[in-house]
């Protein structure tokens, strides 16, 4: 009996330094990823700033990006067929295995490194419909889509008797 004890005891202490060292690794991963998500998100918000100086720049690299990233899954989905049909992928497609993904790697990571890898596929619209809360178009009834077009149009009323006013403002300070 005793020394059924002792090798529990012992067991327990090993289980024990496995939970706290796991425990560690988990926290020391988690650690890291967040390091690796700030840093990345500082560099995204840098690379931002910069290449908004440049429209032309930025919408030739976002437009390339997305490209690039929309070839890797094309050419993945080439190789995946080349594959279910039992034929020799890379005959077929004329692409090694690794093309279609790291045109993926490579089109994603430029899209995150300029901010555009989400408003791309997105859109600003859905994300920002998102936040507030707001539901699709397909959802909404038909009372719902009414009430949003007169708001809209007692919005564009609004604006529009603004603008009379500033208009009448402008004329009488110019006098």
């Amino acid at each position: 009996m005793l020394i059924i004890k002792l090798q529990s005891k012992k067991l327990f202490v090993v289980k024990f330094l496995f939970l706290e060292y796991d425990i560690y690794i988990n926290n020391l991963i988690i650690m890291l990823f967040k390091k690796i998500f700030n840093f990345g998100d500082k560099l995204e918000d840098k690379v931002r700033g910069r290449l908004s100086h440049f429209p032309i720049t930025y919408a030739f690299l976002g437009g390339a990006g997305v490209i690039i990233f929309w070839r890797g899954i094309w050419h993945s989905m080439d190789y995946a067929m080349s594959l279910m049909n039992s034929q020799n992928a890379e005959l077929v497609t004329g692409y090694a295995w690794w093309d279609g993904p790291l045109s993926i790697l490579i089109g994603m990571s430029l899209l995150l490194l300029i901010g555009l890898f989400v408003s791309s596929f997105i859109g600003n619209e859905i994300l920002i419909s998102g936040m507030n809360g707001e539901k699709k178009v397909a959802e909404k009834t038909e009372q719902e889509i009414k009430e949003d077009v007169a708001l809209g149009v007692h919005m564009v009323h609004g604006m529009k008797e603004l603008t009379a006013r500033l208009e009448s403002l402008e004329k009488k300070l110019s006098k």
